[in-house]
């Protein structure tokens, strides 16, 4: 039940950005309401679930064991041409369980006194002449007007709060990628390690992901842009792949979604909201991932919110220092991933193979992503005059 009818913060979405606002919101002092959507916080999954500890021990003081399906050491690349490239995780990591880990991270937001609601469906921002001053709510089979003095939106990609916000949230159709995973058992493959597979023709503009989950399990998925898409469906192209190397493996689960590798919108604040997550377009641009970033976001958007409760003062221009702090950290690190994605993306099967096999030369021990970025400069020495622009 929702208690009240008025509170500090409203966050409108439980997945780890929106708990993690609204824990941090609460911890400095704000009464908060998180409202999810559906009936239970972390299902659907809509991720292939891999983190870095060190982002992680950003958000949260200790990393619980029951979130962990396991620990990732290494990576694996693999050339259109089936070379592949092996080295070493730079930072231990982690492939969540994601259906417990999100349900803990609202548990620790109901710990530190932040309410949660479950099967809350905001359809509806309310909005005066000073800004945003709540939401409209559908809870059981009652609508429900909640004022909040300011809205964090962490709805996800669809993100309606930024919409309805006057936030232009428009992902362009190649920078949106369209993504297919299963869970397949019964799998012969490394559980210490993430495997990616680059080709234009398995996964034009994306790459297929083989993340382990322990016990012969893995997230086998597949994201391809947007453009491609029309041409034949991710889907497909990820079941040709399953065919080819996990013939009729049993599926245990089957998601789907959408996630924009853009980058982060220009406005993500403003009078009386705030938007974090996928929501903000805040996924890394080359990878994709936006768990810890998500939840970098949620902390800072929920500190910020919280003291901007304590002034009363709920303007564009005092949230806006949580645009600010986004754009002078990671979101100053997304704009350069961004720019060396779009001359990735120019890669040809061709160039990819001949990285590939410089690389090979390089001992797994020394394999950094530093190297693996020099040594595609080397193969293609056009690409340092596209890295000077991304440094002026």
């Amino acid at each position: 039940m929702i208690s009240r009818n008025q509170y500090d913060i409203i966050v409108v979405g439980a997945g780890p950005a929106g708990s993690t606002a609204a824990r941090f919101a609460a911890k400095h002092g704000a009464n908060v309401l998180l409202l999810e959507k559906d009936r239970d916080i972390g299902v659907p999954v809509r991720c292939a679930e891999g983190v870095g500890a060190l982002g992680l021990l950003k958000v949260v003081d200790t990393i619980d064991p029951r979130w962990i399906a396991t620990t990732i050491t290494g990576f694996r690349l693999v050339a259109p041409d089936g070379t592949a490239v092996e080295s070493k995780w730079g930072d231990k990591g982690y492939c969540l369980e994601r259906k417990i880990f999100d349900n803990d991270l609202a548990l620790l937001a109901a710990q530190n006194g932040v309410e949660v609601v479950t099967k809350a469906y905001v359809y509806d921002l309310i909005k005066n002449a000073k800004g945003i001053q709540g939401v409209r709510v559908r809870h059981q089979d009652k609508d429900i007007e909640i004022e909040g003095h300011i809205v964090i939106g962490a709805d996800g990609v669809e993100s309606r709060v930024g919409r309805w916000a006057g936030v232009h949230t428009f992902t362009k159709m190649e920078d949106m990628e369209t993504c297919v995973q299963y869970t397949l058992s019964n799998l012969d493959v490394p559980q210490d390690t993430c495997e990616f597979i680059f080709s234009t023709e398995k996964a034009p503009g994306g790459y297929i992901w083989v993340f382990p989950k322990g016990n012969g399990k893995a997230n086998v998925g597949i994201g391809i842009a947007g453009t491609y898409s029309k041409i034949k469906s991710p889907q497909q192209y990820l079941n040709e792949y399953i065919a080819e190397r996990f013939p009729e493996k049993p599926v245990l689960s089957t998601t789907c979604g959408g996630v924009p590798c853009a980058v982060t919108l220009k406005q993500i604040a403003g009078d009386g909201f705030m938007l974090v997550g996928d929501a903000a377009h805040q996924a890394n641009p080359i990878s994709g991932g936006g768990i810890v970033s998500g939840m970098v976001a949620g902390k800072m958007a929920g500190i910020i919110a919280a003291e901007a409760a304590r002034e009363k003062d709920y303007s564009r221009k005092r949230l806006s220092e949580y645009e600010t702090n986004w754009n002078k950290t990671i979101g100053k690190d997304y704009h350069r991933f961004y720019k060396i994605k779009e001359f990735v993306d120019r890669f040809s099967d061709e160039k990819m193979n001949r990285l590939a096999h410089e690389l090979c030369k390089v001992p797994k021990d020394d394999l950094t992503m530093m190297k693996i970025f020099k040594t595609a400069l080397k193969t293609n020495p056009k690409l340092l005059f596209e890295v000077i622009k991304l440094f002026k």
